[in-house]
């Protein structure tokens, strides 16, 4: 066993009654198996397949403070942030560190009934028990080190539970700020239920309210019932001294639709695991993600789309912009299994290697064994067009002004796929943006700027 997994075993065999205390039953009853398993996996290698780009027990080796009694930093996100999206009419929740932040200032939204957004340790004291068929069912099947971990030392979690076909009409916005005076390792949890005949959309904000390391290990258990809809966003903007490690598993159940979008404009270290599975017939999966990245920065997105059924469509695309001497990773493995008749995949990753020094390892991969599929798959690692550049040259459009509308149009082509159409303006603008101003993250998110 290595030193950067002996920390963290040696802070969970002193802490353990601090995290049960400050935690609930559902939560408690998994923590100590959970703990067995990050024993037996410790943190997954450049061996591990799945992790081959990314070196965790590095970013792991630190030593990080831990918020293991919920101190509550004396803050109101809710007076000091305001929404600066135009139009989209969002619902808007903050999550500081790992507790949601509950307000008076929020309740001004009327959501429908059925719906509850807001801490699980409070919900299972109010409805004890009724998570357990949930709660660390999708992650216990992953057999990942950075997942147990979390299950071990997470204390609470975000709950959005959308009852049988309800409707919500506003997008639920949730702004994750970082927040602390010591380097901080925060375990977050997030549990996703939307219930048979159900649509929501949700859009998550990465944002750091103070510059110093962040380490945070995310895990989000989504469960899409049938016939429901799940729109789910991501906009990271936050340091260079930032690492985020989230893994995201979610079940799609008989003719549900999932449309997932992941932007990443200003970080330090991300990791990204989403493992997306069809667990019924008739189900359709779109997963987009934007990268821009510069400076030192690290992207590595790794998915994994497993087609248990058939009649299932899925459809990922994503794309990069690298410069400097920025590294970025994807790897995206479709996995068709026997019963899974009549599966219609595409899979689509295409990079832009701004500057030399920049450097891009992609792995598309399809494994198919069933025998009526329509699959397709492909990687592309280039440079801008230099007959484009050329072309633009020749109508008097100055090389700097050429590059950003090149590199804009690319990546546009993502943001333009997403069907919340204000949404999808606003990331359009927050790109150029990106590519106008640098690699240097803004003082704000540009989601939730100060008021």
């Amino acid at each position: 066993m290595r030193k950067a997994e002996e920390q963290y075993l040696s802070l969970y065999a002193e802490a353990e009654p601090l995290l049960r205390e400050n935690s609930t039953d559902v939560m408690n009853a998994l923590r100590s198996k959970a703990m067995d398993d990050f024993r037996r996996l410790g943190f997954p290698s450049k061996k591990v397949e799945r992790y081959k780009y990314t070196d965790v027990a590095e970013a792991f080796a630190p030593d990080y403070g831990v918020n293991l009694r919920r101190v509550v930093f004396p803050m109101d996100p809710y007076k000091a942030y305001r929404c600066s999206v135009p139009n989209i009419g969002t619902a808007l929740y903050y999550v500081v560190n790992d507790m949601f932040y509950a307000s008076p200032v929020a309740k001004h939204t009327v959501l429908p009934d059925g719906v509850y957004v807001g801490s699980l340790r409070d919900y299972d004291a109010a409805r004890p028990g009724e998570l357990a068929q949930y709660y660390g069912r999708l992650a216990a099947t992953a057999d990942d080190g950075l997942t147990a971990l979390n299950t071990a030392l997470a204390q609470d979690a975000l709950l959005i539970r959308v009852a049988r076909n309800v409707q919500v009409e506003p997008t639920l916005q949730v702004v994750n700020l970082m927040r602390s005076d010591v380097n901080l390792l925060t375990s977050r949890r997030v549990l996703l239920i939307v219930e048979d005949g159900a649509a929501v959309n949700l859009l998550f904000c990465e944002h750091s309210v103070d510059k110093r390391p962040f380490l945070t290990t995310a895990v989000t258990e989504a469960f899409v019932g049938e016939g429901s809809r799940l729109c789910l966003y991501g906009v990271e903007e936050t340091e260079q001294e930032n690492r985020l490690f989230e893994n995201i598993y979610i079940n799609l159940k008989r003719q549900s639709r999932l449309e997932y979008a992941q932007v990443t404009l200003h970080n330090g270290l991300t990791r990204c695991r989403l493992d997306c599975t069809f667990d019924g017939e008739d189900s359709e999966a779109r997963l987009m993600g934007a990268v821009v990245a510069g400076r030192d920065q690290r992207v590595d997105n790794n998915l994994l789309i497993d087609h248990k059924t058939g009649r299932c469509r899925s459809d990922v695309l994503y794309k990069y912009v690298l410069d400097d001497h920025s590294r970025g990773a994807f790897a995206g493995k479709v996995l068709v299994r026997q019963d899974a008749q009549r599966t219609d995949s595409q899979e689509t990753n295409a990079n832009l290697c701004v500057s030399p020094e920049a450097r891009m390892f992609t792995q598309p991969m399809l494994e198919i064994y069933a025998d009526d599929v329509k699959c397709n798959h492909g990687s592309t690692v280039g440079q801008l067009d230099q007959t484009a550049l050329f072309y633009m040259a020749q109508r008097g459009i100055r090389p700097e002004e050429a590059r950003l509308l090149l590199q804009h149009a690319f990546v546009n082509e993502v943001i333009q796929q997403i069907r919340l159409e204000p949404l999808r303006e606003r990331l359009s603008a927050m790109v150029e943006h990106r590519f106008r101003h640098g690699a240097g993250a803004c003082g704000d998110c540009n989601l939730c700027g100060n008021s």
